[in-house]
């Protein structure tokens, strides 16, 4: 095989695990390639995964541009704004959603070349011998080699039997961020993260919006008193939250959806415009590796990696949604770093107990650590210092007091074990957290920081004085 077909490194997968791992293995002088199959508008190579191209930003641009005409059409009148003859232009929302999404994904391109990163756009299969076999949308095979793989190839919405995609009248979250108006009346199924966020979309440019989750229990990974604020505020927003819904049968009729579902009371059945099936997502392992070089998969088929993140393959590894933990972007990132680092010889770490999480509607939900009801039900004796954005200055002048910020501690070394925040701006917030606890800080150490006045960073300060009972705004019980 030519030398030019040779590399020090190949991933395969292009989103932000990936395109990360290959930007950082050409810092470190290792010869890299990236192969990636996405095909983004007018069928050309797009780079940057499902998070770039239909997750993560171009939900993040529908949730902002919704934002605003939900400003507009029922926020700003304390403020002394008042607007006459709104309209919603959806076709216009959509092509600003596009094209942040292609200004991001040619920046990826961009950042290939300036770090001399090739390029392949097709199919990625792991071979023996460790090569990788390209296969481009025209059939044309291609071998290239690597001393060191990453696969890094994402995951992708889990289907149901119940109700069968055609992105037409049943759609998942791709087909979602491309509706060409708002429907009449929208059914998600699955009020997880995904589903919340596409649900308020919608529902701000004036959808009749149901969400059908199958489960008895409301946003579980999230502590409990900010689950039960958060559905407070999206019932009081519109949204039709039906929980232990199981969908039993949902058919396409002409524009419409049937949708047939039981719950505790009984069958149930409901005609929809529009059907979002969003159950969650599973690993892009099909055909991933020939069956001569298995890799080793767990029970639900995720790739098992050592610390290292290396597979039962040498010098194979695998990140991101592939394998176990939380699918999330910025965690496929640092593990995208991580490899690079780990293939150069150095030794690099991550700290998966402080990986923030985030929910982006309105009020924003954000949390990092361990949540109260988690730490009780494991034995552990806890602090909790709770301060509302009702008490911030700087809330009350934006108008949105919506929420809260909740500390959890140790009560013996006072430790920051968990932060959770519902409120404005709560995904910027959270970092702050974070970077609390990745420094092990007790609550003390949060307390004597100054925070700038008025901020929304005093309810962090504010909350951790609460713990000890010692917080300015609020009365302390």
């Amino acid at each position: 095989m030519s030398t030019d077909n040779t590399f020090d490194v190949v991933v395969i997968g292009g989103g932000p695990g990936g395109y990360v791992a290959a930007i950082r293995c050409a810092q470190l002088g290792l010869k890299t390639a990236c192969v990636d199959e996405f095909t983004g508008k007018d069928d050309k190579p797009s780079l940057g995964g499902t998070c770039l191209n239909v997750g993560c930003i171009p939900s993040k641009a529908l949730l902002e541009s919704s934002h605003h005409y939900e400003q507009l059409n029922h926020g700003l009148d304390n403020h002394g704004i008042k607007v006459t003859g709104l309209k919603i232009d959806v076709p216009t929302m959509i092509k600003n959603k596009d094209e942040v999404v292609s200004r991001l994904t040619g920046g990826i391109s961009g950042l290939f070349k300036a770090n001399k990163v090739t390029s392949f756009h097709g199919r990625g299969k792991l071979m023996a011998g460790k090569q990788v076999e390209i296969t481009t949308a025209t059939g044309e095979v291609s071998l290239i080699s690597a001393e060191s793989i990453i696969l890094a190839t994402g995951s992708r919405p889990i289907d149901i039997p119940s109700a069968p995609v055609d992105n037409k009248n049943i759609v998942d979250s791709t087909g979602a961020l491309n509706f060409d108006k708002a429907p009449n009346k929208l059914g998600v199924i699955g009020a997880g993260v995904i589903g919340l966020e596409l649900g308020s979309v919608w529902n701000r440019l004036g959808s009749e919006v149901v969400l059908l989750e199958a489960q008895d229990t409301f946003l579980p990974p999230v502590d409990s008193k900010i689950a039960a604020e958060a559905k407070r505020q999206y019932k009081k927003q519109g949204l039709d939250i039906k929980m232990s819904a199981r969908v039993t049968k949902a058919v396409p009729k002409g524009k419409k959806v049937t949708v047939n579902y039981e719950d505790a009371s009984g069958e149930h059945t409901i005609e929809l415009d529009k059907l979002i099936v969003s159950v969650g997502r599973r690993p892009n392992t099909d055909n991933l590796f020939a069956p001569e070089f298995p890799i080793e998969l767990d029970e639900r088929g995720f790739i098992e990696v050592d610390e290292l993140w290396q597979t039962s393959q040498p010098c194979v590894y695998a990140i991101g949604d592939l394998i176990r933990g939380p699918m999330l972007a910025h965690k496929a990132s640092e593990e995208g770093v991580a490899v690079a680092e780990v293939i150069y010889g150095e030794e690099p770490e991550i700290n998966y107990d402080v990986i923030p999480s985030v929910i982006y509607t309105n009020p924003e939900i954000a949390w990092v650590g361990q949540t109260e009801q988690h730490l009780k039900s494991a034995g552990e004796r806890i602090k909790v210092g709770m301060f509302p954005f009702s008490a911030s200055g700087r809330a009350q002048a934006m108008g949105d007091t919506t929420g809260m910020v909740k500390i959890i501690s140790s009560e013996e070394t006072d430790q920051i074990l968990g932060v959770h925040v519902i409120g404005p701006q709560a995904s910027e917030l959270i970092a702050e957290a974070v970077l609390a606890m990745e420094y092990s800080a007790s609550t003390e150490d949060l307390a004597l920081t100054v925070h700038a006045h008025p901020t929304l960073s005093e309810a962090l300060h504010e909350a951790a004085l609460a713990v000890d009972k010692r917080a300015l705004h609020i009365p302390n019980r």
